[in-house]
């Protein structure tokens, strides 16, 4: 029972259910957070090796950079009601996140970066009957991005680096009661695993005055693969089995566009228009080597998803008030990928407004500190009638999803040496 967490995690949210369209987790730096991510072209402290590796080698600071952080993450209760299954909702989470960013001393032409970053994530657990579909589930990702940063000439730079992706979690779902399409069994998953997967990024990098920044940065596909052992039980007649198990899951691609001004000397302001690619996930189907017998029907069918391409819209100040204090702010507007036909207790996913305000203090030549808070509104998502067919039919009869919340509070310290 030890590899497929991800298998089905992979198909909801994220710290992402609230944070970001699915399962994304954009937030990795005191900058990121405060401005809501928009902060891409004015990428500048150590954790530009994350969000625009081409602008390293345009840095001002000519020592190496580290940037340690901590964001804590607070997801409020969702709450459900279902013409079918009544009243519920999901428990509230803490997640605590950590990141750490990395860049070199300039060297000429070129300088290098790594970041240590959660691009994602799964926190989801129902109080009540729900538990059929989610009694738990938990993803986590860690990425690994080491970055190199090229300056062709005064104006324009390119970057990009390997994405290492590994993948942890937990999946459980236990039967509430009599809806698993009146078959007369009482069935349970139990399933747990990791996964260590490949992908790249790319950015561009132009000044063409002194005032504006343009950059466009791109995050590859990269297909989430888990092999392992998946356990299922019924409490009614069923005997329990324990299989080995695969699936693949994409974590799509981003194309971000980006354009900072400076509208004076010490007041910058930043928009980013981001495109998700989540097109690619179209169906998440687990494979079974051996016969799991009567289970198949409701483990082993090919489950669609058709989610679709989604944009966010970010803007982002930036103001240096003196020497020692940097205030932040930021919006956005999220668009969910998930179309309601879709749409399951995993994932109840709706468009999303943010807004966030942080500040950093230097404490010293070398050293940084700072904080951040961000606030994330899931719009109420109400399912007509007739519209989901999907998890196992209880949404067919419509439903209502509400007070789907996020809080974001990021600490950390940024140190030059």
């Amino acid at each position: 029972m030890k590899k497929l967490a991800l298998v089905s995690a992979i198909s909801l949210a994220v710290t992402g259910q609230a944070m970001a369209a699915a399962y994304k987790l954009p937030e990795s730096s005191i900058n990121a957070t405060a401005l809501s991510a928009a902060y891409v072209a004015n990428a500048h402290g150590a954790d530009a090796s994350y969000y625009n590796p081409a602008a390293m080698v345009f840095s001002e600071e000519q020592r190496a950079s580290m940037e340690a952080d901590v964001t804590l993450v607070h997801l409020t209760s969702i709450d459900l009601t279902n013409p079918i299954l009544g009243t519920d909702a999901t428990k509230t989470e803490d997640i605590p996140v950590p990141s750490f960013h990395y860049i070199s001393p300039a060297m000429e032409n070129m300088r290098f970066g790594l970041s240590v970053v959660a691009p994602g994530g799964l926190s989801k657990r129902w109080k009540g009957v729900s538990k059929t579909f989610a009694e738990e589930f938990t993803l986590e990702l860690i990425e690994i991005n080491p970055t190199v940063s090229f300056k062709v000439n005064e104006r324009f730079s390119i970057g990009g680096g390997v994405r290492a992706v590994y993948s942890s979690g937990v999946v459980k779902s236990t039967d509430q009661g009599p809806i698993q399409a009146g078959v007369g069994i009482s069935p349970s998953r139990d399933l747990a695993g990791d996964s260590w997967d490949l992908g790249y990024n790319l950015a561009l990098h132009f000044t063409p005055t002194a005032k504006l920044k343009l950059t466009t940065t791109y995050r590859s596909n990269i297909d989430l693969t888990v092999e392992g052992d998946a356990t299922l039980s019924d409490t009614v007649v069923l005997p329990t089995i324990r299989t080995p198990a695969s699936v693949e899951i994409p974590l799509p691609a981003s194309l971000s566009l980006a354009a900072a001004y400076d509208v004076t000397p010490d007041t910058t302001v930043e928009l980013v228009l981001e495109r998700t690619y989540w097109s690619a996930y179209e169906t998440l189907d687990f494979q079974y080597p051996n016969s799991i017998g009567n289970y198949a029907a409701l483990f082993d069918a090919p489950s669609p998803k058709n989610w679709q391409d989604s944009d966010t819209i970010r803007i982002g100040l930036t103001h240096q008030l003196n020497p020692k204090w940097t205030l932040m702010a930021g919006l956005a507007y999220d668009e969910t990928p998930v179309p309601k036909q879709f749409v399951g207790y995993e994932l109840p996913d709706s468009d999303a407004k943010i807004i966030s305000f942080g500040a950093k203090y230097n404490y010293s030549d070398q050293m940084t500190i700072g904080a951040a808070l961000l606030y994330d509104q899931k719009d109420k998502l109400t399912i007509p009638a007739g519209v989901n067919a999907e998890a196992g039919g209880t949404l067919a009869g419509g439903a209502t999803f509400e007070n789907a919340k996020a809080y974001l509070f990021t600490v950390g310290m940024e140190y030059k040496f």
